[in-house]
């Protein structure tokens, strides 16, 4: 299919975890998102009520990140940061699987987990998305965690963090995509994070299956998109 810009635009989740990012550097984030018209903004916990001030007013969406970026926090830190993120104004919740435990085969702790945790955010009307960080798992274990999130109804499921020893690849979306299963019509979305530079990069991602990308170069990959490269994604999600 071919893309607006606008419709590239909602794809984007427009990111800004860097260790060192200043108040200025995310309200100038959530001005570019609003302009941009990206699908949300994701940004550490603390920055929340400032963003939510920023974006008083206007139809921007607020992400989070919970349990951020090992993963190995108790079932109850990150059903409490959830339930703090919808109190201040998150949206949406980027939760990082316990995938330690995944990789030392207690798959039914994590599913357990991933359930309460969908509960929770679902509970507070949030959207949630489960990062698996594939860099360090098996193709037979995203599988693992592709039918777990699918079985605690999870919005999405999430490649990475950015802060593993890789990020997206390609194939990974379209093991998912391939592999994800029709449960009453309902499927599970996709969201790639991690390393998506170029235009290039963000367009075979999306034609993957891909229906969310995660980004610190949102607006630079909009600009591009608009000056006409590359501008097409053929079956994409």
């Amino acid at each position: 299919m071919s893309l607006t810009p606008a419709e590239f635009a909602a794809t984007l989740d427009s990111t800004n975890l860097r260790l060192d990012a200043t108040e200025a550097d995310i309200e100038a984030l959530c001005r570019e998102a609003v302009e941009g018209g990206f699908a949300c903004v994701m940004i550490y916990p603390t920055s929340v009520p400032l963003a939510a001030r920023v974006l008083a007013g206007s139809k921007m969406r607020i992400g989070t990140v919970v349990g951020f970026p090992s993963g190995r926090f108790t079932t109850a830190a990150k059903e409490a940061e959830i339930n703090a993120m919808a109190r201040a104004g998150a949206h949406e919740v980027d939760i990082v699987m316990d995938y330690a435990a995944l990789r030392a085969g207690r798959g039914p702790d994590v599913l357990a987990e991933l359930v309460e945790l969908t509960r929770v955010a679902h509970g507070n009307g949030q959207l949630i998305k489960v990062i698996t960080e594939n860099c360090f798992l098996t193709e037979t274990q995203m599988l693992e965690a592709l039918k777990m999130c699918e079985d605690a109804g999870a919005d999405f499921i999430k490649t990475s963090t950015g802060f593993g020893s890789a990020g997206a690849k390609r194939e990974q979306i379209e093991l998912w995509a391939k592999n994800r299963r029709d449960l009453n019509g309902w499927r599970i979305k996709l969201k790639a994070a991690g390393g998506i530079k170029t235009l290039t990069d963000a367009l075979a991602l999306i034609e993957a299956g891909a229906s969310r990308l995660g980004t610190s170069n949102a607006g630079a990959l909009l600009t591009e998109f608009k000056g006409g490269a590359a501008a097409k994604a053929p079956g994409a999600y």
